[in-house]
């Protein structure tokens, strides 16, 4: 029948504005701010820095390898890196960014700077309510702005955040283990060789 869709559609709109009123489950509207909808773990939004310990400099996981910059679509990410270096979780010395910039009006949340890091150290944030009334200054997140911990990484995507918590403290102990069986190696003193004692020379005409 010619109009048969649009009858279905009015009708079920019909149901869930009368439904409404009595049950809760019916409501298709959020009263937001009041209200929100829980964010969903897999969400992505803009990029953060991630970092461990209570210091954010300190702790900042990037060591300014500028893949992430190479590798960004937009090209809206600038890093400096350090003259200095610092120890990484491991223990190891490494430079990090003395500027970490993102221009977050350029970026389109690809995700792709999460996927090449090598060092767990940028990911994908989920808060979206960044409006702001400076169209220049305003959208431009430096190092300190990016900077989150890994507590608040594990509060949005506990999952993912455990699971690359195991697999650093993982390569964390096998780096330590290397270290003990190198410094083990090293005091333990060399074996002495063992020395052949010779058979006498014979003498001619001798006994």
């Amino acid at each position: 029948m010619l109009g048969d869709g649009i009858l279905k559609g009015l009708a079920e709109t019909a149901k869930n504005f009368f439904l409404s009123y009595v049950s809760r489950e019916r409501l298709t509207t959020v009263e937001y701010p009041e209200h929100r909808i829980p964010t969903a773990e897999n969400a992505r939004v803009f990029p953060f820095l991630v970092y461990d310990g209570p210091d954010w400099l300190a702790g900042m996981r990037c060591v300014a390898c500028q893949i992430c910059e190479k590798e960004c679509p937009p090209k809206c990410i600038y890093i400096e890196k350090s003259s200095d270096k610092k120890p990484d979780y491991v223990g190891k010395q490494q430079f990090y960014p003395a500027r970490f910039d993102i221009d977050i009006s350029v970026c389109m949340s690809c995700q792709i700077c999460v996927e090449v890091c090598p060092f767990e150290a940028i990911k994908m944030d989920t808060q979206f309510e960044l409006a702001t009334d400076d169209r220049f200054g305003g959208l431009l997140e430096d190092r300190r702005k990016l900077a989150r911990s890994n507590e608040y990484y594990h509060s949005i995507h506990p999952a993912e955040a455990a699971e690359v918590d195991a697999r650093l403290a993982e390569e964390k102990a096998k780096v330590e283990a290397r270290a003990k069986a190198a410094a083990k190696a090293a005091a333990s003193p060399a074996p002495a060789a063992a020395t052949e004692s010779a058979p006498p020379a014979k003498t001619e005409g001798g006994s």
